[in-house]
């Protein structure tokens, strides 16, 4: 199949890409390069072609002969939401909209969502199957909430949506984000000795490794299409809902001489919830996630030393995505709309 992957170049996108590859399919990507200078690996997996472009540009003829989209592009985390956060709902909702619109003209029947368990937002202990209620506290979780319900509003007997409601990620990618926990924690333990908990660590988080996304994405794009209509389905495993404490007790046990301490000022995360993975078991099989937390840590804490990660290394712009943005911006690089302001058009690569 030809595929096109929106944000094909970001945390995601750049391990996605060559499983997509090695499965035989043709990927085209789209990404407007905002993170291109985020590089934690020296090489990545290039497209069979490339479309360097802001997702809001996108066109009927950038979707020719493509048969599914995955949609990975977007804000990616709750601190660069809340930092304009209409540009969060104009990027992640609009933006998201515009794509499936805009492919379902061009005749694309399928269309993958990168949606994410932040939905759930804060609910508690209790584990939540794909029909629970929404409780989003960002404008990321909320401009997921809007996605879906507009996506949804898109289906119909010629183009199908599916949604991926994606655990928090982790995992070593070429564009490597030091701003998710698992990868944080791990940073602040192999650079500082101290498994620095920024919460009192009490809230429930689903987890899954960048690489099973990957194959959720890989599993549904290969799924009959009458399986996955209009379906949504938590990625992960649900044995991988951690107490953050709990996790960082594991970094604690696979990184030597570290140990667990709290950041000044610690308290408790709104965002709290356990998820029920077995939808995603029972009907695709083809998905069978192969990591761990512990084995993500085991994974990070091997490539943090091969490439002598430092404290200076994990704080700074090229693996916070909120620094890299603001940074990006003062240099007057990308604007208040985050839009590269280098672009000019598409261009194929």
């Amino acid at each position: 199949m030809r595929i096109l992957v929106t944000g094909h170049d970001g945390y995601i996108g750049t391990v996605l890409v060559p499983l997509f590859q090695q499965a035989g399919h043709e990927v085209v990507g789209v990404d407007n390069g905002l993170f291109s200078a985020c590089a934690f690996a020296p090489d990545r997996a290039k497209p069979d072609a490339e479309l360097r472009l802001d997702i809001r540009d996108l066109r009927e003829e950038h979707f020719e002969g493509v048969d599914a989209v995955v949609h990975l592009a977007g804000i990616s985390n709750d601190p660069v939401g809340d930092l304009n956060p209409a540009t969060t709902y104009d990027i992640n909702h609009l933006a998201t909209v515009h794509v499936a619109r805009t492919a379902k003209a061009a005749g694309v029947p399928r269309f993958a969502f990168s949606s994410s368990c932040s939905i759930y937002g804060a609910h508690g202990d209790d584990v939540l199957d794909e029909s629970a209620e929404f409780y989003p506290v960002t404008p990321y979780g909320e401009s997921k909430v809007l996605s879906e319900r507009d996506l949804t509003a898109l289906a119909d007997d010629d183009f199908s949506p599916t949604f991926l409601r994606n655990a928090t990620a982790y995992g070593v990618s070429p564009r490597l984000r030091g701003d998710l926990v698992v990868n944080n924690l791990t940073g602040y333990a192999v650079t500082t000795g101290q498994v620095l908990l920024k919460s009192d660590g009490t809230p429930w988080r689903p987890l899954v490794h960048i690489e099973d996304i990957a194959r959720a994405f890989l599993a549904v794009v290969e799924a009959p299409r009458d399986l996955v209509h209009l379906k949504a389905y938590n990625v992960g495993r649900t044995d991988e809902t951690y107490r953050i404490r709990e996790v960082a007790e594991i970094v604690a046990e696979v990184v030597p001489d570290s140990v667990v301490s709290f950041a000044p000022g610690a308290g408790p995360d709104k965002r709290n919830y356990r998820v029920d993975c077995s939808l995603i078991a029972r009907e695709l099989p083809a998905f069978q996630p192969q990591w761990t937390v512990r084995r993500g840590v085991e994974e990070l804490y091997a490539a943090y030393l091969e490439t002598g990660l430092t404290e200076d290394d994990l704080t700074g712009s090229r693996l916070q995505r909120i620094k890299h943005i603001k940074a990006q911006q003062e240099s007057g690089l990308v604007d208040e709309q985050l839009r590269v302001t280098t672009l000019n058009g598409a261009t194929h690569v």
